[in-house]
């Protein structure tokens, strides 16, 4: 008997080469899209309506957590929001990998966090497989305005991104980093 062969969603989930053009995943994105449609055109006033749909899009809510829209992503699956985070105007998810975001993160506008992948060789690329790296966003993170974090990337506890960052490699906790690449410029 031959072993089962995973599921496009599987191998998505897994962080290995997947094609996105899978039935199962484009159903996935529509699902994402009309939640994140009727939580961006919901009235400003009905937080409790916000908050259930912020629950039925994303993997996990904290407590107190809050986005204002609009907003955008993939899946909403993937994403998890801890206790008291705030995501500003215009965020930018791509989750085909998990996203994490600590306790009392603080997401500037216009923020994307990026897990989408692609093969660096062309003829690969060409074909259509797509990977994900996962992003961890650490406790108490400030992320300025319009950054942009790149797959695979972790951001330590207690860190500050200055704005229009592009954030390509791991930065520590308990720093501020700027530019593009993103880099530490201090201690806090």
């Amino acid at each position: 008997m031959s072993a089962r062969k995973p599921s496009e969603r599987e191998k998505m989930v897994r962080g290995e080469l997947y094609l996105a053009s899978d039935p199962e995943l484009v159903e996935a994105r529509v699902r994402a899209r009309r939640l994140f449609a009727r939580f961006n055109a919901g009235d400003a006033g009905d937080v409790a309506g916000r908050v259930a749909l912020m629950g039925e899009l994303f993997a996990a809510v904290g407590k107190d957590a809050w986005i204002e829209p609009p907003f955008y992503c993939d899946y909403g699956s993937q994403i998890t929001l801890g206790a008291g985070v705030f995501v500003n105007f215009g965020g930018i998810f791509l989750d085909p990998a998990p996203i994490t975001i600590g306790e009392g993160a603080q997401i500037g506008p216009r923020v994307q966090l990026l897990t989408a992948d692609h093969p660096l060789d062309a003829a690969t690329r060409a074909a259509g497989p797509e990977l994900g790296r996962p992003i961890v966003i650490g406790s108490r993170v400030w992320l300025g305005g319009g950054v942009i974090v790149c797959p695979g990337v972790t951001i330590g506890a207690d860190t500050t991104i200055g704005a229009g960052s592009v954030v390509t490699r791991d930065i520590p906790a308990g720093v501020v980093a700027v530019g593009n690449p993103c880099r530490v410029l201090r201690k806090i």
